[in-house]
């Protein structure tokens, strides 16, 4: 009796020493929770994953808690990128799409560096439109199990795409023509357990930017009612104004990429309530890199900064005009790591510094369905946390520079940590 009496006082005191170690109080010189709010000596008190409370100032700290002293630094929640390609991976010596061809799993295993560059650019979360052989939803729930570091993914498996010639570099996707076949393919995809469903409405990619619309409008719209029923979102990939104005039309819930739409779709847009991922600085990165990286065609160069200048003054105009932006890197290959350079368009475009991080944080929640969960350091929030070197309210590129990024937490552990010390624990 002694000894049952002796180990259940051992398994209650084990117990409550790992409640004790689950919770973390942060404090941080000025917090921006993401809910209109900036805090000044704040103090973050996280319970397992999720934020308790958030308060200023002397808060008594609960026993046994694990403090982190991060008052150099701002806190911002957790960005949300809202257009990758995790498995995308470039091994820095084949040029991009030219890479051998790999397993599935060792796709997956190559693809968490880009996911660990991603939690480095306080990403924390991720949508990702467009894999093959299943790897994005692998990867999904290993980093859902703990069993791989990464971050939160939302993703859409192969995305739907009209036949064209399959000449290297082959496409990635599931082919699919006429209705018939769009239906069977959205509901492939949602059955293996996509959380979105992505269609490419026209050409367009890496050195190509051309915008000739692919699918019909009924084609679009039955992949939009068949994603819609069963209870799933669609975000179609347009670069030009014929395919967004009808995917707008068929009620899409994204627009990706998009250059030269048209004030009437704009409108629509608005009414509509679509988001829309401009994804301006993926075609500046494949400007800076085409000649050394992914060495492309003579010419290609001009026609990237042209189109830059067109998807700006689209975005610029969609802004005026209300709609919905989020910040979606399109991160491809060598693009890892630079995810938040999009807020800098953002700003160059008109927004303040705070309306561009609510296009990588609340606005992005909401159209995720998670706007209770992320995109700001609340209560009952998941404990996604990031802390940067100066004020991004005055300067974006406190957050949009990899370098100013020193701490970032997901889900209530740490995951990023370059304060060299100064963040004592």
């Amino acid at each position: 009796m002694r000894v049952t009496t002796l180990l259940a006082l051992l398994f209650l005191l084990a117990a409550a020493s790992q409640a004790a170690a689950a919770t973390k109080v942060i404090r941080f010189g000025k917090l921006i929770d993401g809910t209109g709010r900036v805090i000044t000596n704040a103090v973050v008190i996280v319970e397992d994953d999720r934020v308790q409370r958030v308060a200023s100032g002397n808060v008594p700290i609960p026993p046994g808690a694990e403090v982190i002293d991060l008052s150099p630094y701002t806190g911002i929640p957790g960005l949300i990128d809202a257009h990758t390609h995790i498995t995308y991976y470039w091994d820095g010596v084949t040029t991009p799409r030219s890479e051998p061809a790999r397993h599935p799993a060792v796709v997956a295993v190559l693809a968490q560096e880009n996911g660990l560059k991603a939690l480095e650019a306080g990403v924390t979360t991720i949508r990702d439109l467009n894999a093959a052989n299943g790897v994005d939803l692998a990867m999904r729930d290993l980093i859902n199990m703990g069993k791989m570091t990464g971050p939160r993914m939302f993703v859409s498996g192969p995305a739907l795409m009209i036949t064209r010639s399959t000449a290297p570099p082959a496409p990635i996707g599931l082919l699919v023509d006429g209705v018939d076949e769009v239906l069977r393919g959205v509901r492939q995809v949602i059955a293996s357990g996509a959380d979105w469903v992505k269609m490419r409405g026209s050409t367009g990619g890496f050195d190509d930017v051309t915008q000739f619309q692919t699918f019909t409008f009924e084609e679009i719209k039955a992949a939009v009612d068949a994603t819609h029923a069963l209870g799933k979102k669609i975000a179609i990939h347009s670069y030009g104004p014929a395919a967004a104005r009808d995917a707008v039309r068929a009620g899409v819930d994204s627009l990706e990429h998009g250059a030269d739409i048209e004030d009437d779709t704009i409108a629509e847009m608005v009414r509509r309530n679509t988001y829309y991922a401009p994804t301006i600085d993926h075609n500046q990165y494949y400007l800076e890199n085409a000649d050394t990286v992914y060495h492309f065609p003579a010419g290609s160069k001009e026609r990237l900064r042209d189109y830059i200048r067109r998807n700006v003054d689209t975005a610029q105009k969609a802004f005026r005009a209300g709609v919905r932006i989020i910040m979606g890197s399109d991160a491809v290959y060598n693009g890892w790591g630079l995810n938040a350079r999009e807020l800098d368009w953002f700003v160059k475009i008109g927004m303040t510094p705070e309306q561009a991080l609510k296009t990588a944080t609340t606005t992005p929640a909401t159209m995720l369905g998670m706007e209770k969960s992320l995109g700001a350091v609340a209560p009952g929030y998941l404990a996604d946390i990031v802390a940067v070197e100066g004020d991004p309210l005055a300067d974006i590129t406190a957050i949009s520079r990899r370098e100013h990024v020193r701490w970032v937490m997901k889900a209530g552990q740490t995951v990023v940590d370059t304060t060299n010390g100064r963040g004592a624990r």
